[in-house]
């Protein structure tokens, strides 16, 4: 397991997407795959920065793992923001024209349809949402 502790704001993203990618690259996964995961990781980073600490700052740590084959990554994302559960929130209805959906929501609904696996728990003063992907 690889870690990064970086301060939630959303300036740090491109950092966190390089850490992602070297570990993806040397675990061999695909160009495609990468990228999807990459989506991911940028849904979630950018809501962590912008909503865990609504009135000063904090940090945000990344865990990336591999199984020992290679096929599978897990990254867990933990903060000790605002306690909130995004897969809670009920899944947008995008059989709506844009402008009718509310806003909100596209971005975990857009991660549990990429991710194999989508996870959240509050322990110890902290969220950490995990997510999983086999490549």
């Amino acid at each position: 397991m690889k870690q990064l502790t970086v301060n939630a704001q959303t300036s740090e993203l491109s950092q966190v997407l390089a850490f992602a990618d070297t570990i993806l690259e040397e675990a061999g996964c695909s160009a495609k795959t990468k990228m999807q995961i990459d989506i991911a990781i940028e849904e979630i980073f950018v809501n962590i920065a912008t909503y865990a600490y609504p009135s000063e700052g904090g940090q945000a740590v990344i865990e990336i793992e591999t199984d020992k084959d290679g096929k599978i990554v897990k990254i867990t994302f933990e903060d000790q923001g605002v306690p909130y559960n995004p897969l809670e929130n009920e899944d947008p209805d995008i059989t709506l024209p844009a402008e009718e959906r509310p806003i909100g929501g596209l971005g975990i609904f857009m991660v549990k349809n990429i991710m194999d696996e989508v996870s959240y728990e509050y322990a110890d003063g902290k969220n950490r949402l995990t997510i999983k992907k086999s490549f």
